[in-house]
């Protein structure tokens, strides 16, 4: 049954209840694109969690997740609909033998022909649903133009069938890592929520949220070790994600400790580039050989 929220603080027990735990602008901004019925640009760095956040109020409201994974040439036809050519076809072909073209071509382009792609399924479907838009920004600004009509008015324009307006309204979550510029049009249609890597003590929490059987202290010197790495110039940085796998894997293993060895041995967890490999064992992988238990945090700090 889907839950229409009445406060923020409702919004942020149901995300932490799925699993999730937002930020205070995180709970407030989707509080407001529930309530508004206003679609959300998700910014920030890969791997912070914005495509959970719409996993997490997907389960939370109740509502089905309809995603749109995008890509460089994403097209109409892939996003919206295409119409069943085969079909089509099928029809035609079982037309009395000299029929002529107009007595088929009102048939062949009724609904029963068309093949529905994510954002027709997501305001055609009979129950409210959450349609997650993910990495808009490896599209072009023409599929951007094509967005405009379904973000501004929950409507469809098909040159066969006229205009389709959505039967429920959806959440509508649109996420982007930043590779580059949004048009200002597309900005002007949505809320804003810039999610960043989260501070230690939140992602903290985040870990033991997902791992609560390991120990407090590899929780913290995990989360320690992750914050250094990231701050190292580093290809791709690890995760929140990875973070969680780490913990995982450290849990599997039956770590007692999250010492230079395991270190070594298991930093493919959150370091995926063999150039990044090097260099965080040269930097962190070294400084954890000579630090002895409980410095890590200190030396970081200091």
């Amino acid at each position: 049954m889907p839950i229409e929220p009445t406060s923020v603080a409702e919004v942020a027990a149901g995300l932490r209840a799925a699993g999730y735990l937002p930020g205070e602008s995180t709970a407030l901004v989707a509080y407001l694109a529930a309530k508004l019925g206003k679609p959300v640009l998700v910014e920030g760095p890969a791997g912070v969690g914005k495509t959970e956040l719409a996993k997490a109020l997907s389960k939370y409201l109740g509502r089905e997740l309809v995603r749109l994974q995008c890509y460089e040439g994403l097209d109409e036809a892939k996003a919206l609909y295409e119409w069943n050519y085969r079909k089509q076809l099928l029809r035609i072909q079982a037309e009395a033998a000299g029929t002529g073209w107009e007595a088929v071509q009102d048939d062949i382009f009724g609904e029963e022909f068309l093949l529905a792609r994510p954002l027709m399924t997501a305001i055609a479907s009979p129950e409210p649903v959450v349609l997650l838009i993910d990495e808009i920004d490896k599209t072009d600004q023409e599929f951007e133009a094509m967005l405009l009509e379904l973000l501004s008015d929950f409507q469809i324009s098909i040159p066969e069938l006229g205009r389709i307006d959505a039967r429920t309204q959806p959440v509508v979550l649109l996420t982007s890592n930043n590779s580059r510029e949004l048009t200002e049009a597309l900005k002007r249609r949505c809320l804003y929520l810039w999610v960043d890597y989260p501070d230690a003590e939140h992602e903290l929490e985040i870990v033991r949220l997902h791992t609560p059987e390991l120990s407090e202290t590899i929780s913290r010197k995990l989360v320690e070790i992750v914050h250094e790495v990231r701050a190292l110039d580093l290809k791709k940085p690890p995760s929140i994600a990875e973070s969680i796998d780490w913990a995982r894997a450290l849990l599997l293993l039956g770590a007692d400790d999250l010492d230079a060895r395991i270190f070594r041995e298991t930093m493919s967890v959150i370091v995926k580039h063999r150039t990044d490999l090097e260099l965080v064992a040269a930097r962190v992988g070294v400084r954890l050989e000579g630090a002895p238990d409980g410095a890590l945090g200190s030396a970081r700090r200091g």
